[in-house]
């Protein structure tokens, strides 16, 4: 019997049919393909991490260095200004002896990966947008490489961008120190490029010091773009965007334990069609860029991290949007990092005092030490998401009663088998409709298709891959057929 309660450890525990096969002949009576003999009691479970985390993560996290932070931030800051169309011919001065001075870097860490880290400077013009680039300008991203072992083909990428603007934003020759906006990013970037170097994981792992993002996200457009065409899975993306403080330094309380995460519902990329089936079937909380902010959520905790995540269910701040939206609009899975309360007073402002307030992004208003732990919410979940299987691909449900039935209370679930080969299976995560996050998990072994006496109209489910060592991939929406 169906219980329409969905619920963790405490639930009741369900019939669940399995099918015989990895690929079941969904087009067939669902009943007639699945063999009374194939029956199992499967037992619910909670959907929530077991709290077992690598020693080697905790160690890592450890070593991220607030001193390392500051020292970086003050070199940015040192440029005078990095505006996207400031000098790059100047060795101390402008955007050009920042990208040589952040390729250095780079370089030096990779010297540190045995081979493993390889470092580009990824370089294209981008034309004059009228209002806001006034010339033809080259623009560099740096991009640091981890190279996966077992599975090099699917792509994790974490991002700061190096370039700073003041109120005017064609004006590129006055000081924008951008301590915050956004030096805080790329000193994240840049640290968990030094601490991840020296390890190995089955996925890829890409660092990036990306430019022009003030402008119009024209170094992430590009790199995004870069990803897709050469057929990149990037299953995880992090923009790393103001996090330099949990203190707006505007009377209000500092919030030093908190980041925001920035996740769209409705996809960037979406079509109509794909739109009108999403209010068919209820899926607008379900994108990837929501499993994404779900996982990092359970692999990320206080208690490993010292950060609580405020998920904002929000594609990022109102009407405005960070290098996260160009992954997104490629249709990847990303979303923006961000301290708890931004001033406004201290962004894309000239550095001066106003009515005895003072202005400008300077290094005074930045915390190195709640910098450092908003990089450890980002080094657990490159750490997680890198490690586990990768996010089960072309999850659907299917949706065709049996023959004379106008419809199933059975719930039908195929997807295509993962690459790894240390799987011990799969697991079908549940939530009701009105819950945030997953809180049921029924193992099913290792198979691609399952069927369940669970009516698909009360509850929402999710696929995720199980490893050998207990680690678990995202969730995959499965998307309604025939």
């Amino acid at each position: 019997m169906e219980n329409n309660h969905v619920s963790g450890s405490k639930g009741p525990s369900r019939r669940a049919f399995l099918s015989a096969s990895a690929v079941t002949a969904v087009a067939a009576p669902v009943v007639s393909v699945v063999a009374p003999a194939s029956a199992a009691s499967a037992s619910v479970g909670s959907a929530t991490n077991t709290g077992n985390f690598d020693p080697a993560l905790r160690d890592l996290i450890s070593q991220i260095d607030p001193n390392r932070i500051q020292a970086t931030i003050e070199r940015l800051v040192q440029f005078g200004t990095r505006h996207t169309a400031s000098s790059q011919t100047d060795p101390v001065r402008g955007i050009g002896a920042a990208y040589a001075w952040v390729n250095q870097q780079m370089q030096d860490i990779a010297a540190t990966s045995n081979g493993n880290m390889t470092v580009q400077q990824q370089t294209f013009t981008q034309q004059p947008v009228p209002g806001r680039l006034a010339a033809a300008t080259s623009i560099t991203n740096t991009i640091a490489t981890l190279q996966g072992t077992a599975s090099p083909q699917r792509f994790y990428v974490v991002t700061g961008h190096l370039d700073s603007r003041v109120t005017d934003i064609l004006d590129s020759t006055s000081d924008a120190p951008g301590a915050d906006d956004d030096g805080s990013g790329v000193a994240c970037v840049l640290e968990l490029a030094r601490l991840f170097a020296t390890h190995q994981f089955p996925g890829t792992l890409v660092f990036a010091a990306v430019s022009g993002e003030e402008e119009g996200l024209f170094g992430s457009t590009f790199m995004a773009q870069q990803m897709k065409s050469a057929g990149n899975d990037v299953q995880g993306m992090f923009s790393n965007d103001i996090m330099g403080t949990g203190d707006a330094h505007d009377g209000t309380r500092p919030d030093p334990f908190t980041v925001r995460m920035f996740l769209e519902g409705i996809p960037t990329n979406v079509t109509s069609s794909q739109i009108s089936l999403m209010q068919a079937v209820g899926g607008e909380n379900d994108g990837l860029s929501r499993q994404l902010g779900r996982y990092v959520n359970s692999v990320a905790p206080f208690n490993l991290t010292g950060m609580n995540i405020r998920l904002i269910w929000r594609r990022d701040r109102y009407l405005r949007a960070s290098d996260h939206v160009s992954f997104q609009g490629q249709g990847y899975a990303a979303a923006r990092f961000t301290e708890p309360r931004e001033n406004f007073n201290h962004e894309h402002q000239n550095t001066q005092v106003v009515n005895g307030v003072q202005l400008g992004d300077l290094i005074q208003y930045v915390d190195f030490s709640y910098v450092a732990r908003v990089t450890g919410v980002n080094a657990a979940a490159l750490w997680a998401l890198a490690s586990s299987p990768g996010t089960p691909k072309n999850a659907r449900i299917h949706t065709n009663p049996p023959v004379s039935f106008v419809g199933t209370n059975l719930s039908s679930l195929q997807w295509d088998a993962n690459p790894e080969g240390n799987l011990t299976g799969y697991e079908v995560v549940m939530r009701e409709t009105t819950d945030s996050d997953w809180t049921s998990a029924i193992p099913v072994g290792n198979v691609t298709s399952v069927t369940l006496n669970i009516s698909k109209d009360n509850v929402q489910f999710g696929i995720r891959a199980v490893d050998q060592d207990g680690n678990r991939s995202p969730a995959a929406f499965p998307l309604a057929v025939g």
